[in-house]
């Protein structure tokens, strides 16, 4: 696929948008997806996480990782992903996934139920696995 931002790195935000300082737990890498580990601690995700946002630089444990929390990151996608669909984090190397509506019976009626503390925001283009591209940050 085309790079709609050549001119950006994965992990720059290209928007104005909402950035918090979080203390790091473990080596983390930038564009990569992280979660709350303790009271304003992260790590970066290795699992299916409630991720809170997209680290915008690479750091090492004990250092302080701006997160983006809202606004618009270049990322790896991990598989498929088409635009418009919501997208949580991550594969084991911190990447984020498509984020499928659940099936679920709730009184024998089926409904789609989205985990929504999964959920850190949408696409903006389809993305086929390991291209680069944008989502919107949106917890």
């Amino acid at each position: 696929m085309t790079d709609l931002w050549p001119d950006a790195e994965v992990g720059e935000i290209i928007s104005d948008g909402t950035v918090l300082s979080f203390e790091a737990e473990a080596t983390i890498t930038k564009g990569k997806c992280v979660y709350l580990t303790a009271d304003i601690k992260v790590t970066q995700a290795a699992a299916a996480q409630d991720c809170i946002g997209v680290a915008l630089k690479s750091v090492e444990t004990g250092e302080f990782c701006p997160v983006c929390v809202q606004g618009i990151v270049k990322i790896t996608a991990s598989g498929a992903i088409t635009r418009g669909q919501a997208v949580y984090g991550s594969d084991v190397d911190g990447d984020p996934l498509a984020l499928a509506d659940q099936a679920v019976d709730e009184g024998g009626t089926a409904k789609y139920t989205v985990y929504y503390s999964r959920r850190i925001g949408f696409a903006l283009q389809t993305f086929a696995d390991n291209d680069t591209g944008l989502i919107m940050v949106q917890k």
